[in-house]
């Protein structure tokens, strides 16, 4: 039993030692979660969306969007939406994309939309 302890002991150490001696390394399971999600900053203002991306692989994307216009704004996107934002403040909104296709965003204030603030994201 003694001598079972002591052999795990020493593979851990040994782990641990390995995964330290290369910086920045992932396991290949942290590294295939890494890929399954995606940040896009999202810019709201009148009256347009500016998004830093548009275009993510399938899995979880989530959206920072900060108002940087002078009235309120919300994002809406496959069905969910953020709270409406105030002038010079964010909000985050994680959505999960299961299957690729073009899915439409839009802010849901009445009139943004048909002056412009709508466009398409992808999922490849």
């Amino acid at each position: 039993m003694k001598a079972m302890m002591v052999v795990g002991l020493v593979a851990a150490a040994i782990g641990a030692a390995s995964a330290s001696a290369r910086p920045g390394a992932q396991s290949p399971a942290a590294h295939d979660r890494a890929a399954l999600i995606t940040t896009v900053n999202v810019g709201a203002s009148e009256f347009k969306f500016v998004l830093s991306k548009k275009t993510a692989g399938r899995g979880v994307v989530i959206f920072k969007v900060k108002n940087v216009g002078k009235v309120s704004h919300d994002f809406k996107i496959k069905s969910r939406k953020t709270r409406m934002i105030a002038p010079g403040k964010s909000a985050t909104l994680r959505v999960t994309f299961v299957r690729k296709g073009h899915y439409p965003y839009t802010c849901t204030v009445p009139g943004h939309a048909a002056a412009g603030m709508k466009g398409v994201f992808t999922i490849t």
